[in-house]
């Protein structure tokens, strides 16, 4: 969500015109130069994980220091995508609430979000400097390099970022809304720091304080959620703890250093690719040959559709944006109501959130330790009944559709379009099959997709515009920046978390509720429905994943049974209105009012609610085609 003004007053800009016209100039070229610098660090990890890939299974000659390669190069992306996460404004924000307040009161929000993470750099820029170079003795074991190559990310993409929200304040030219920021910001710091010793005394109720207080104010106030919880880890730690601020910034670089969460720019690369080159378009233009004809058919086709392309690409926002563009105009033809389609394309990116190479399964195995290709089996029967609720009310809500005027596709157009599309259609299965199989890792599947999509774009389907390429790994960049800025800030909040008691706590009262496993159940479905609405997806799962899968494997729920009832409540949460990000990204992409979708969206919401519930009862779902 763009971090701008809605409205700047005429009166501030004129004294500032020459300023800010510098500042703009200057923040466009440092932007220019770390944009282009992330996009060619994703095709680096895309050279070097492929290379990995041919030289161990084709060769036989595995390259032993690619992993650490792709690992150094990995921490510099995902800073940099951080950074460029930054300069587009795409950091993930929670704006549900600052919509309903007066314009000049959204403006000074506006203000406050580049701020708050203004304020967030300042306090951790020298704990990066002091931590990178505490890693300058420690050697790499395979390429015997300095870890402060690696290390050193932390402080220059801090750095950048800290440029950046300096040139974005002055650019603004709100001077008056930016010295209230400051104040405020200053206020509040300076207050923390005076009731400091009063605070230590009080022990765990400092988790409230920092964690559920300054958090909400934080968040509801739409500061970007990487930063709320950055300070509310920074703040509790310094002041209620003796730990060393340095361990901020480890906990980060633990967070984002996970080799796993390299698929991430990778998938979503390649969701990106496959709309490029048109295997998106084949897949779904097979399904609607088969279904077209039938009462509702392209709404089966949605739902269908969805399924297949979030079995490529990771993204959801790509998935949609791949789907919608090819279904919606004939749909709308066909008498649909826009605020319908938009409800179940939302309800579809939530109903889609377990099939593999889901970026969210990607990202519990990295923090739970959950094996990615358990995941990646599990989540295929899940999507599936949720596909079957879906269904059940499309058909009731279309069966009166009128079709006089759709003729059936003949058996010869339904071949021809199969044919086309089945190049498309087997990347979900290369994919899966490269995982389970063990040719690639799940980090290292990406890339095969990624090189069997291109030669796809290049050869068969013959679309692949060359200038679209730099665009589609810029917004790679942007997208993987904000999630993995928020991952590496949520391990810190974690850690500071487990540090104080509270698993231990937490352990014992949820293993203490009564109703044991189906309570649990229960419990985990209500909560990851507030939290995925709140939080989103990514952040919650990141935060309570750790703390919470001891505890169901502890009361006998099966580690991949339990992801799969995580992912989907979150997945609703996450897609219902009206705090639901992703419902609103639903908006985005399908250019429709989100207030026209809220009344359909309540059956679509049932239906997945009860598809959950079913999951959460039957544990075959979700670990039958484990066995």
């Amino acid at each position: 969500m763009a971090m701008q003004l809605a409205e700047q007053s005429s009166a501030s800009l004129l004294p500032a015109t020459g300023l800010v016209s510098i500042t703009r100039a200057l923040e466009r070229g440092l932007g220019a130069i770390v944009s282009a610098a992330a996009a060619l660090l994703v095709v680096a990890e895309i050279g070097v994980l492929f290379a990995g890939v041919c030289t161990r299974y084709v060769f036989h000659r595995p390259l032993i220091w690619s992993d650490e390669l792709a690992g150094i190069l990995f921490l510099w992306l995902a800073m940099l995508d951080a950074a460029v996460a930054f300069q587009r404004g795409e950091h993930m924000r929670m704006t549900a609430a600052v919509g309903r307040l007066s314009k000049r009161m959204q403006s000074f929000l506006d203000v406050l979000a580049i701020a708050a993470p203004l304020a967030f750099l300042i306090l951790v820029i020298d704990p990066a400097y002091e931590f990178a170079a505490d890693e300058a003795i420690i050697t790499t074991p395979a390429l015997e390099l300095s870890n402060l190559w690696r290390a050193a990310a932390l402080p220059t993409g801090l750095g950048v970022m800290l440029v950046m929200a300096v040139l974005r304040l002055c650019t603004l030219g709100e001077w008056k809304l930016v010295g209230a920021a400051a104040v405020l910001i200053g206020a509040t710091g300076m207050g923390l720091h005076l009731i400091g010793p009063a605070l230590i005394p009080l022990g765990n109720l400092n988790l409230l304080i920092f964690f559920v207080g300054l958090v909400a104010i934080l968040v509801f106030a739409a500061v970007p959620i990487a930063f709320a919880f950055g300070l509310a880890t920074f703040a509790y730690i310094t002041l209620t703890t003796t730990t060393p601020s340095t361990v901020v910034i480890g906990r980060m670089d633990e967070g984002m250093s996970h080799l796993i969460l390299l698929s991430v720019p990778l998938f979503v690369f390649l969701g990106l690719l496959i709309e490029m080159t048109g295997m998106a378009r084949a897949m779904v233009g097979f399904l609607a040959s088969l279904l077209g004809h039938v009462r509702g058919g392209l709404q089966y086709v949605l739902v269908a559709a969805m399924y297949l392309v979030s079995g490529i690409s990771g993204s959801k926002a790509a998935d949609m944006a791949a789907v919608a563009p090819v279904l919606f105009p004939e749909m709308v033809k066909r008498g649909a109501r826009p605020g319908d389609l938009v409800a179940l394309l939302s309800a579809t990116g939530a109903q889609t959130e377990t099939i593999p190479p889901s970026l969210v399964l990607i990202t519990i195995g990295s923090v739970t330790g959950v094996s990615i290709a358990a995941l990646f089996t599990g989540g295929l029967l899940p999507g599936l009944v949720l596909a079957v609720m879906l269904c059940i009310v499309v058909w009731q809500r279309y069966r009166g559709e009128d079709l006089s005027h759709v003729s059936k596709a003949s058996l010869g157009m339904i071949a021809k379009s199969f044919v086309i599309a089945l190049p498309a259609v087997a990347l979900p299965f290369i994919i899966r099959a490269a995982v389970v199989g063990g040719v690639a890792t799940a980090t290292e599947v990406s890339t095969i997709g990624i090189v069997y999509s291109a030669l796809c774009g290049l050869l068969l389907y013959r679309r692949f515009d060359w200038r679209r390429l730099s665009p589609m790994l810029i917004e790679t960049a942007a997208l993987s920046g904000a999630i993995l800025l928020i991952i590496g800030a949520a391990t810190g909040m974690a850690w500071a978390l487990t540090q104080s008691g509270f698993s231990t706590a937490l352990a014992r009262f949820m293993t203490n509720l009564p109703g044991g496993a189906p309570m649990f159940l229960a419990v985990t479905i209500v909560a990851f429905i507030v939290l995925g609405s709140v939080l989103e997806g990514i952040p919650a799962i990141v935060l309570f994943g750790p703390l919470l899968f001891p505890i169901a494997k502890q009361i006998g729920i099966h580690e991949v049974h339990y992801a799969m009832v995580v992912i989907l409540a979150m997945g609703i949460g996450l897609f219902a209105p009206p705090f639901g990000v992703g419902y609103y990204a639903a908006c985005a992409i399908s250019r429709i009012h989100p207030d026209l979708g809220i009344r359909p969206m309540l059956g679509y919401t049932l239906a997945l609610l009860i598809g959950t519930i079913v999951i959460a009862a039957v544990p075959w779902f979700s670990i039958g085609l484990l066995r």
